[in-house]
């Protein structure tokens, strides 16, 4: 707006000076071609103050427009700051009263010596009682029993994604059979019976259940009317639903799992749970002791940690494993896919561990596994086998009878 009054100013002043021109001498037209080029440059300056002025104008504009983008996360990070402080500040004051607790409770110095050699001894009677404890398992049923042979496939039917998990509640009575599809959902298929699952024109049809949560990978397992499965998004988290009405029960963090897969030929699964004789367990590996496998007992009511184990069953190269009666037998085979086997046996009990040439073969077929659940009931594996679903009819003998070749 201003260049355009300056150039009208101009306009009239070079009209004026032009009459003059035509009227005067020629010393005052030289004066008046003088002050017309001053004139004219003093326009061409203008000019170029006003195209300058624009350009900081717009620099200016954008400079207050980052200044703003960044008080805005300023404040976002002030006010994240600031509940960390308040969370610190609540532990704190929780570390002190508990400190301050401690201080009443802790009875006076000389009340609390005691001799170094009595200290040893409890030391070590609490750490034989602790390796008994490990090594005692209540066992309501006989279950001095161990895999000798895996004795026959049976393809039931093909269905859902390449990997999956399927399996029948191994509770006693229940006939219900679910289907897990995926590495990574919150569908549950709940079918009445084998036969449902097999036959769609059987009554009644299937139940499509949804969970509360998603879950990870393709160790999951029902147990007595719940769902025990792994969180998605989270490294250990197991959750316990109710499959009647579909609420949380518990759930628990396991400790040192989910750093890594528990078998490298399924790396969607990092905790893969089972059931067996003797109740719950979970299996997953642990990359500070070799990566090999680690089996955990839960109590399925509170999803307490009873016992741990660590195995010498390394976890490279295999693609499942299950638990019989306490022992654990892990199937190994190929990336390209092959004939599956057991190479490695792990017994709670009497710490039989083997991991050498194979211990037993799958039947002749180059299969692939994602998952593979026994049932303890039925002595049967249920597996997914990219996208089939397969039963394994297995035999067992008495613990002392089996022989390893």
């Amino acid at each position: 707006m201003s260049y355009r009054v300056h150039s009208i100013f101009f306009l009239c002043l070079s009209l004026t000076l032009g009459s003059v021109w035509s009227q005067g001498s020629p010393q005052d037209a030289f004066i008046l071609q003088y002050l017309e080029r001053r004139l004219a440059q003093v326009e061409e300056r203008l000019s170029i103050c006003e195209q300058s002025t624009a350009g900081v104008t717009q620099k200016t504009y954008d400079l207050s427009s980052e200044i703003r983008s960044y008080l805005s996360t300023l404040g976002i990070l002030r006010s994240e700051v600031r509940s960390q402080v308040d969370s610190v500040s609540v532990r704190l004051e929780r570390v002190e009263r508990e400190l301050e607790y401690l201080e009443n409770k802790i009875p006076p110095q000389s009340n609390i010596e005691m001799e170094e050699a009595l200290l040893e001894q409890q030391i070590q009677a609490a750490e034989l009682d602790q390796l008994q404890k490990k090594a005692r398992i209540k066992v309501e049923k006989d279950c001095n029993k161990a895999l000798s042979e895996i004795k026959s496939l049976k393809i039931v039917k093909k269905t859902g994604d390449t990997h999956g998990c399927w399996f029948k509640d191994p509770t006693e009575g229940s006939a219900k059979v679910y289907l897990l599809s995926g590495i990574r959902n919150r569908t549950l298929v709940e079918y009445p019976s084998l036969r449902s699952f097999t036959d769609r024109t059987a009554t009644p049809q299937a139940t499509v259940l949804q969970l509360p949560f998603q879950w990870q990978g393709t160790g999951h397992v029902v147990y007595n009317g719940f769902i025990f499965y792994h969180k998605a998004d989270t490294p250990n988290q197991i959750m316990k639903v109710y499959l009647l009405n579909g609420t949380v029960v518990d759930s628990t963090l396991l400790p040192g799992a989910g750093r890594l897969p528990v078998y490298s030929l399924n790396p969607n699964t990092y905790l893969d749970l089972a059931v067996d004789e003797l109740g719950l367990w979970v299996i997953h590996a642990d990359p500070e002791y070799e990566g090999n496998l680690v089996i955990t007992k839960l109590d399925k009511g509170n999803l307490a940690v009873e016992y741990t184990w660590d195995t010498r069953c390394r976890s490279r190269d295999a693609e499942g494993a299950f638990l019989i009666c306490g022992t654990l037998y892990v199937v190994y085979n190929t990336r390209y896919g092959g004939r599956s086997t057991i190479q490695c046996f792990y017994d709670i009990r009497d710490t039989v561990h083997r991991d050498e040439s194979p211990v037993m073969f799958f039947p002749k077929r180059y299969t692939s596994h994602s998952s593979i659940h026994y049932h303890p009931g039925d002595k049967q594996l249920y597996a997914w086998d990219d996208g089939y679903q397969t039963i394994y009819r297995v035999e067992t003998q008495r613990h002392d009878q089996v022989t390893v070749e």
